[in-house]
């Protein structure tokens, strides 16, 4: 096998999340995020961890720069924190929230580096979900107006602006699962929390226009690859159902301006979608500059017999309730390892499948990949080194896979590993660690793995060797 040569253009980065490195939870006027209330929730979280400390990035943003340069890397994608910046979600801005993201943008310009912000990674306001949350038309406007605020703040020097990141998350695991913040199992408010995720995603992104016209626009989707167990109809039709809730219910609205017709037929029994008023559709459909894709593993699917076990091995947390709001009859099947630290299969060639049909789907619809990476349970040598030859080979392999899609003509114009450091895994608190720098939760300190060094290396040359073995 030959070597993959990615073009000077192609952009190397890596990805972080507010919540789950920043800590400072209740400093410099930071209001309660759904996440503090989740997480400070008995039984919510692994261990009862939360984000209060994080990997204290708030405090320790320059010395995490310093390693984002050191790695050569072209680009950051961090997100905003809306209870920072806004603390009720509603009303005035708080000027130490915002302040502390111009610092941050600056930092990063002064070090040659893009700033990709996301609006939205699941941290809505406490008072926004009092008020209703993502079930609430409201939530959509409100958001609107924080994107506004922020953008105004730091538009001109923002690259990149993404809505939001995995609304797919938000909606079905934190609406219908409950695995998520806020943690509610309400089937339909999932479906009214996916419109109004999208529906803000629409207003932002003409926010963006408006006040930004320089920067990109973007919006980050976690895309099921979903295969059929067998040839069968049956089967066929379980995949069918399953890329409308995962996939085509953001697709939809926001590439082509409509929700798929077979979306609203499979879930009419749970609700009857007039959540959807006249015009919404059109303002969802916002052009994008870049279409960011976020991808770990595969889906595989059966229809239920009726008789049998049920099996719900989504990789999604386990709940009483399923994210798969009128799919029970759908099976989710346990797949062949190797695995990650999360439990999930590693499959790039799903990748590969995942970028080529978006090519095809949407054509000239540029795509960059904003999340790939993988949890392993990483060991810390004698003498400090931390030798994580599965992530290098995890990554090794989907990069090559995105190389492959590329190949065959998808437009993929870079990629962000996910993450730069070890973090608060959501209901995994801090068991499972994706970062390719350690965080020692005890200390804080940073300790580059050997993944770190590796993608240094990358990111200089573009050149993906092939392993020699």
């Amino acid at each position: 096998m030959t070597d993959h040569v990615f073009p000077e253009s192609f952009v190397w980065g890596s990805a972080t999340a507010a919540y789950q490195i920043e800590g400072a939870a209740t400093e410099d006027g930071r209001g309660p995020s759904i996440w503090d209330t989740y997480s400070h929730t008995p039984g919510r979280t692994l261990n009862g961890d939360t984000g209060d400390v994080a990997a204290d990035h708030y405090h320790r943003w320059p010395e995490d720069l310093g390693h984002i340069a050191d790695l050569g890397l072209g680009a950051y994608r961090f997100s905003i924190s809306w209870p920072r910046v806004q603390p009720g979600g509603a009303g005035p801005f708080n000027r130490a929230g915002l302040d502390f993201y111009s610092r941050l943008v600056d930092g990063l310009l002064e070090r040659g580096v893009r700033p990709v912000a996301t609006m939205y990674h699941w941290d809505l306001p406490q008072e926004r979900e009092d008020a209703g949350g993502w079930a609430s038309r409201d939530t959509a406007l409100r958001f609107e107006e924080y994107a506004a605020g922020i953008v105004g703040a730091l538009g001109d020097r923002v690259h990149t602006w993404t809505t939001l990141n995995e609304p797919w998350c938000s909606a079905y695991l934190g609406y219908a699962s409950g695995v998520h913040a806020p943690g509610r199992t309400e089937p339909a408010a999932a479906l009214a929390a996916v419109h109004h995720l999208n529906l803000a995603h629409g207003l932002a992104g003409r926010v963006v226009r408006e006040l930004a016209p320089a920067a990109e626009l973007s919006v980050t989707l976690n895309l099921h690859v979903v295969r059929p167990a067998s040839d069968s109809a049956a089967d066929h039709d379980a995949v069918r159902r399953i890329d409308a809730l995962a996939n085509r219910a953001f697709l939809g609205p926001m590439l082509d301006g409509a929700y798929p017709a077979d979306l609203l037929a499979d879930t009419a029994a749970v609700t009857d979608w007039s959540f959807v008023r006249d015009g919404d559709e059109k303002l969802i459909a916002v052009p994008l500059d870049v279409l960011g894709v976020n991808y770990y593993s595969s889906t595989l699917v059966r229809a239920w017999d009726g008789v049998s076990p049920r099996s719900d091995a989504d990789g999604h947390g386990k709940s009483t309730a399923t994210p798969w709001v009128a799919a029970d009859d759908v099976d989710f099947l346990p797949q062949p390892g190797p695995y990650t630290a999360m439990g999930w299969n590693i499959d790039p060639a799903a990748f590969t499948e995942l970028l080529l049909r978006l090519h095809h789907d949407h054509p000239g619809q540029p795509l960059m990949i904003t999340e790939n990476g993988a949890a392993f349970d990483d060991v810390v040598s004698a003498d400090g080194t931390i030798q994580d030859d599965r992530r290098i080979d995890y990554l090794r392999r989907h990069i090559a896979a995105v190389a492959e899609a590329r190949a065959q003509g998808a437009d993929v114009r870079g990629y962000f590993v996910w993450s730069l450091l070890d973090n608060f895994e959501w209901g995994y608190g801090y068991d499972r660690r994706f970062g390719i720098i350690r965080v020692d939760y005890d200390t804080q300190v940073r300790t580059w793995k050997q993944s770190a060094h590796w993608y240094k290396q990358l990111a200089a040359t573009g050149r993906l060797e092939q392993p020699t073995s």
